[in-house]
């Protein structure tokens, strides 16, 4: 049993580092270009891939979501703030600017009403105010 754990530890951590590697995007690798550290990993089958997972990749979040494929590299979208994104600034004018303007509107439609109810109390016909 011990036999075989002394050969499938480093081939389970060859393979992991390898497939590790060949999924992370080229800026990513560091010191060397992505297919030398694919050689140093297959061709020194247990140090390669320990230096792999110390030193051959930048270990941090993935920002906006990245993957490894080449549409998401090269379209990548990083996540604004509200507060720091003119478009949606733009919306919130566009969108005040609309319900003032709606406001404005009701406001008169509600002085209209109030007026024409003080003329039918005092008397008056709403056809006299000049409709």
């Amino acid at each position: 049993m011990f036999r075989a754990l002394i050969y499938l530890l480093p081939l389970a951590l060859t393979i992991y580092a390898f497939i590790d590697c060949l999924n992370t995007p080229e800026d990513e690798a560091k010191h060397l270009p992505k297919i030398a550290w694919v050689f140093i990993i297959l061709l020194f089958w247990i140090v390669g891939p320990i230096v792999w997972l110390a030193a051959g990749k930048m270990r941090q979040a993935p920002a906006g979501g990245r993957t490894p494929s080449e549409w998401h590299r090269n379209h990548r979208s990083q996540w604004v703030a509200p507060d720091d994104n003119p478009e949606f600034l733009n919306a919130l004018k566009d969108e005040n600017k609309k319900d003032e303007s709606l406001l404005k509107d009701w406001e008169a439609d509600l002085r209209r009403r109030e007026e024409e109810l003080k003329r039918r109390e005092n008397g008056e016909s709403p056809s006299a105010s000049g409709e």
